[in-house]
């Protein structure tokens, strides 16, 4: 394989983590919370998928599952 080889196939390899992330993040925003309204389960069962599927999302597009790099990728506005 040349470097041009490479380099496209580790494009494609980003491309479809965040393309998984982007997925993710869109179900625990939009479908998770009207889904749970549909079937009407509470807002802390709601809250907890949210919460798994942003985490998976997160570890998608190649975070870690320690969570060490938290910190730095937070936003303060302070």
């Amino acid at each position: 394989m040349n470097s041009t080889q490479i380099a496209v196939t580790e494009q494609q390899k980003h491309s479809g983590s965040l393309m998984l992330g982007t997925g993710l993040a869109f179900a625990s925003l939009i479908v998770v919370p009207a889904l749970a309204v549909y079937i009407g389960i509470g807002p802390s069962l709601t809250g907890a998928l949210r919460i798994a599927l942003m985490k998976a999302s997160h570890r998608a597009v190649g975070g870690s599952n320690s969570g060490a790099e938290a910190a730095t990728t937070t936003f303060a506005c302070h």
